[in-house]
């Protein structure tokens, strides 16, 4: 039961139903509350659903310490709520949901099943347990103190509240609900969106993209401003996309803010597992009748679209040092972030000098928020969700604080 003098009268209200709002809605109902769960799509957990589709990342197990570290400039405001709730307690909560973890080769996190839908099955039916209502194709239009407007299919609707959490999302996939218009109605405590995790155009042809469209460029190599990363690039017909660029999409992303109009450019390896002298000595090796096509297939295996690509953007290189420097620093150049609503994530959102330590915003008491709605970005490999469930937890965990009595604000009548 709850653990406040006085039970509030309205319920605690909670907008948006991914994973931050979710969680928050079983920590609070679990002491007691009563919570109705709104959000404007027909079902819930849809971004959760497509993240699952290719094996739930849910977080990471490599050392706390290093985790923390993941999260770049925002590392100081989401400390608390990460140490609060950790990967380790996470993980003992999926257990917990009878949907066991595994720890990949890579140190991510899996669920077992490799999809979320068991979880979110487990969860959904927990929480209906838990005695939470939830209200679909309530889309949030309005908000005056904790009284909310919702646009229904049936018409406007009115909602008073003892506290409010807004866990509403970034503003990537809008078709599984993250579509970001809740930022009109907290301008003032919002910073602009941006991709995050995200491809990148190349100033290459158009018909370069179509023709190697799908094509994958493995075990590369990407550097950029001191920093080295290694993985797959694939090449779609809207750009570049892979792990690399995500990883880097940051200072990509901002180097390309200060620039504009003009490109920037990075630099790919092709072969980062060979030293530039054993690449060079393979070169020579080859007869100098093999067309320079065959010398680098027979040489180095590299395949057509890589070949092709040597050609695009180092024509003139043919001899051994000429091409060997091609292949080691072959220059990237790119225009732009991918489109907004392609990313992965977004960077973003509610500042963090808008919230206090618990979440609330400073100018409206028992008003909170969680989840990718506020202002941080992290990479890929947990680090996504993890935040998302670690701001919800503090979220909760302010809001029962504040309708105790212990954080400043008048509590509703």
């Amino acid at each position: 039961m709850c653990h406040h003098a006085t039970a509030p009268t309205a319920p605690i209200a909670i907008i948006g139903a991914g994973p931050a709002g979710l969680f928050a809605a079983e920590l609070l109902s679990k002491r007691g509350y009563q919570v109705h769960l709104y959000d404007h799509m027909a079902r819930p957990g849809r971004k959760l659903l497509m993240a699952g589709r290719s094996g739930l990342n849910l977080t990471h197990s490599e050392p706390l310490e290093t985790f923390l570290t993941r999260y770049g400039p925002a590392r100081h405001w989401l400390e608390p709520a990460l140490r609060a709730f950790s990967p380790t307690d996470l993980q003992n909560w999926a257990e917990g949901l009878g949907t066991p973890c595994f720890v990949g080769s890579s140190g991510r996190v899996f669920l077992h099943s490799l999809k979320a839908s068991p979880l979110l099955r487990q969860w959904l039916a927990r929480l209906q347990q838990q005695g939470v209502q939830l209200f679909p194709h309530h889309k949030l239009i309005g908000q005056e103190g904790l009284t909310l407007t919702f646009q229904t299919p049936k018409g406007g609707v009115t909602q008073p509240a003892s506290a409010v959490i807004l866990a509403l999302g970034g503003s990537s996939w809008s078709r599984l609900g993250s579509d970001g218009q809740w930022a009109s109605l907290l301008t003032p405590y919002c910073t602009p969106f941006a991709p995050s995790n995200c491809g990148f155009m190349p100033d290459w042809p158009d018909d370069v993209l179509t023709r190697h469209e799908g094509a994958t460029l493995r075990g590369v190599t990407l550097s950029f401003a001191g920093q080295t990363k290694r993985g797959d690039l694939i090449i779609t017909k809207r750009g570049l996309e892979g792990a690399p660029l995500y990883a880097l999409s940051a200072p990509l992303r901002e180097a390309l803010a200060q620039n504009h109009p003009r490109p920037i450019t990075l630099h790919l390896s092709l072969r980062p597992t060979l030293k530039a002298d054993a690449i060079r000595e393979r070169l020579a090796r080859q007869r100098l009748r093999e067309s320079r096509s065959n010398k680098l297939r027979k040489a180095l295996g590299l395949d057509r679209t890589m070949r092709e690509l040597l050609t695009l953007l180092c024509p003139e290189a043919r001899s051994p040092d000429e091409l060997t420097q091609a292949i080691t620093h072959l220059p990237l150049t790119l225009t732009a972030p991918a489109a907004l609503d392609r990313a992965i994530s977004t960077a973003g959102g509610v500042k963090q000098d808008a919230l206090d330590e618990h979440l609330m915003f400073h100018h409206q008491p028992g008003l909170f928020a969680c989840g990718e709605m506020l202002d941080w970005e992290a990479p890929t490999g947990g680090y996504l969700l993890q935040g998302c469930f670690s701001t919800a937890y503090l979220c909760a965990e302010g809001v029962h604080l504040w309708l105790s009595g212990a954080l400043p604000g008048k509590l509703p009548a």
